[in-house]
């Protein structure tokens, strides 16, 4: 237990866009928090199975509020957003005056949490800007253009940052979005990479019923929205089975999303049913079953600059579990990966197919692959390394 004080700091953390514990790097580092001395709230939507108001986890209180389901809209956003700010405005008042707190830790999408917040910071209350989403990036990786709307969510990220005391990066490219767009002093941003947890991600015994009678196995776990370019993962498979003539490979894709029902048409329509399986949002002991049994792993996020900058949770998933990595050539998902990957040219679906055609020939690649991303993770990306870096930016915070 802490001794310098952090038992008498509470910290209150605002979540929008997924319930906890189901958002891992909150939970992580609420946690972390917790294990150091603070004592830790959490306001969150309901969702995923998480549909209480309020219960205590592991010590962490943990407040869940009614959201709205969302459209794909601009106006379904705005009504999503505005009932999130409501609830969080009366919950932020109702834990003050119940538990107390000396920071608050919101961490986006949106932008715009702060107003739900910031009217604390009357009361002393310091604040901590965990960066997760570069919002106006995703604004245009979602609508397809720029505008006034894109204006305003560069004019509330910079509100954000001019808010907040000490911010929290992803990466690198968020800590330099931090400092040179948004005028953060270096000295107040801090990088803590969402590094998988290593008691949580584990190799499970292979169940090769995902094979489907075939050799060679391709896992995707994700999102399946717009940005995630599964559209661009079917042309590469309808490359490899319709023009290669390649039956031996079959695509397993993990997740959810707005765009399953489209690319599970687009599937079908290219006559690949028999080639892909989509078993939907699976528990973790599914998930890590169905990467294990995996030969290869594939990220076909579509190259733009949100993408380009961000990193993707799954890319260090797959490197845990000794995977070799097929994606396209991003930045920071070349950072992570490094030489666990193969990097096709952007938006190159024939040169993506031939990337995994190459590893689902060479076995030997794969292993050397595979125990490349393995021991990165196990020596500089695991959680375990970054939670240094979070307590120094609470350690920073606490000086003002």
């Amino acid at each position: 237990m802490a001794s310098d004080g952090r038992l008498k700091v509470g910290i209150l953390m605002v979540v929008e866009n997924l319930p906890v514990p189901f958002d891992r790097r909150v939970w992580a580092e609420a946690r972390a928090l917790r294990d150091t001395g603070y004592t830790v709230s959490i306001i969150c939507p309901k969702g995923r199975g998480y549909t209480r108001s309020r219960e205590v986890l592991e010590g962490i209180k943990v407040y869940r509020h009614p959201l709205p389901v969302q459209g794909a809209a601009l106006a379904g956003y705005i009504f999503e957003y505005s009932v999130a700010l409501f609830f969080q405005f009366v919950l932020s008042i109702w834990i003050k005056m119940r538990h107390g707190y000396n920071i608050i830790h919101i961490c986006n999408p949106p932008d715009f949490l702060f107003l739900s917040c910031a009217i604390m910071k009357v009361f002393g209350v310091k604040i901590v800007f965990d960066h997760h989403d570069l919002c106006p990036e995703l604004f245009i990786a979602k609508f397809n253009r720029k505008g006034a709307f894109y204006r305003l969510m560069l004019f509330f990220e910079k509100l954000t940052f001019r808010i907040a005391d000490v911010s929290i990066a992803t990466n690198q490219s968020y800590r330099e979005i931090a400092i040179c767009r948004n005028g953060m002093h270096p000295d107040r941003v801090f990088v803590v990479r969402s590094g998988p947890d290593l008691n949580r991600v584990k190799a499970r015994a292979p169940n090769h019923k995902w094979r489907n009678g075939r050799e060679i196995l391709v896992g995707y776990v994700g999102v399946i929205g717009n940005q995630e370019g599964l559209d661009l993962l079917v042309e590469a498979a309808e490359h490899i089975v319709t023009r290669e003539g390649i039956k031996h490979i079959q695509f397993v894709v993990v997740g959810d999303g707005e765009e399953r029902p489209i690319v599970e048409k687009l599937v079908e329509a290219r006559g690949l049913s028999d080639f892909f399986s989509f078993p939907g949002s699976v528990e973790d002991a599914v998930l890590f079953e169905i990467l294990s049994t995996a030969d290869i792993c594939v990220n076909p996020d579509r190259p733009n600059e949100m993408n380009d900058k961000s990193t993707m949770n799954k890319i260090m998933e797959y490197m845990v579990l000794g995977k070799p990595i097929v994606q396209f050539d991003l930045k920071e998902g070349r950072f992570s990966a490094g030489e666990a990957s193969l990097y096709a040219n952007n938006t190159d679906t024939t040169d993506f197919a031939a990337k995994i055609i190459l590893l689902a020939k060479d076995r030997e690649l794969r292993d050397k692959m595979g125990r490349s991303g393995r021991i990165r993770v196990e020596k500089e990306l695991a959680w375990q390394f970054q939670v240094e870096n979070l307590l120094s930016a609470y350690d920073k915070v606490r000086e003002f």
